[in-house]
């Protein structure tokens, strides 16, 4: 297969998986499938599998249950209408299905999340970068921020997370309607050992952060040149938006990184919206 079938093969099947990210709540069948991708129906299921690693049923119950795990800390749903939301015809089967990934029930996650099987269990298939990334250069303005360090397993952040979502609502320092809101990355998760992760969860502030029983710190983003690489998406696949950067467009750019970590700007979070509606914009500070 030369290069430009692969990409019109590759292209086929990333409107299949924005498909299935975009109409989660539809039947997701693969007639229906399989249409989208302009593939016959009776060799859909094998090509799909082979593409993604494993069938349309069963990738789609993994996103529907991904997002339930969501919705269960992130939201006030309650649990027989996440359980309907996610498929299933009683929260018995949901229970069920819940405990086979997690080892926790429903209600007992909803109250002490353990997020490592979840994210060990429920790793999503890579999609294939099928056009040229746009990488925009501007000067971003030197911002105060409220920062709460993270410092373990990269599966773990949610934790820290909901920490931060704590003091933010106490505090009323960073109202997240109003504030924006960052993340800070230090280290690669997929290359960092899990004691030596790195990454701070902020939120944008105008007076100085006091003491408090969080943790949350005052902490600077510096003002200058970066480039930035916007991510529509899951934030589990951002890493399919950052390594494109490094691989492609800066060794061709003639651009030299700034000594200062890549950090996140979050445009929207969940569960204001689905994971395939996240808007995140990448910055990558240069010299």
């Amino acid at each position: 297969m030369n290069e430009l079938t692969m990409k019109n093969y590759a292209s086929r099947f990333e409107r299949v998986l924005t498909y299935i990210e975009e109409h989660l709540d539809d039947a997701l069948n693969v007639d229906v499938l399989s249409q989208i991708a302009c593939f016959s129906k009776f060799h859909f299921h094998r090509q799909f599998s082979q593409y993604v690693g494993m069938g349309v049923g069963a990738y789609v119950r993994r996103l529907r249950l991904r997002r339930a795990a969501n919705q269960l800390v992130f939201s006030d749903l309650r649990i027989i209408d996440i359980a309907f939301d996610a498929g299933f015809e009683s929260p018995e089967a949901f229970a069920r299905a819940f405990r086979q990934i997690g080892g926790q029930s429903p209600s007992a996650f909803r109250i002490s999340p353990q997020w490592r099987p979840w994210t060990e269990r429920l790793r999503l298939p890579p999609k294939k970068r099928t056009e040229e990334m746009n990488v925009k250069i501007v000067e971003f303005t030197e911002t105060p921020i409220a920062i709460l360090e993270h410092r373990g397993a990269p599966e773990l952040v949610n934790d820290s997370v909901l920490t931060f979502i704590e003091w933010r609502k106490q505090s009323g320092l960073s109202p997240v309607k109003t504030s924006r809101t960052f993340g800070i990355a230090y280290d690669d998760p997929d290359a960092t050992p899990a004691e030596d992760f790195r990454f701070d969860i902020g939120g944008e502030v105008i007076e100085p952060v006091p003491t408090n029983s969080q943790g949350v710190e005052n902490r600077m983003i510096p003002g200058g040149r970066c480039a930035v690489v916007h991510h529509l998406g899951s934030l589990d696949r951002i890493a399919e938006s950052i390594y494109p950067f490094y691989r492609e467009w800066l060794p061709q750019s003639g651009e030299e990184l700034r000594d200062f970590p890549m950090f996140f700007h979050y445009l929207n979070l969940p569960p204001d919206v689905p994971d395939h509606e996240l808007m995140t914009d990448i910055y990558f500070p240069l010299k």
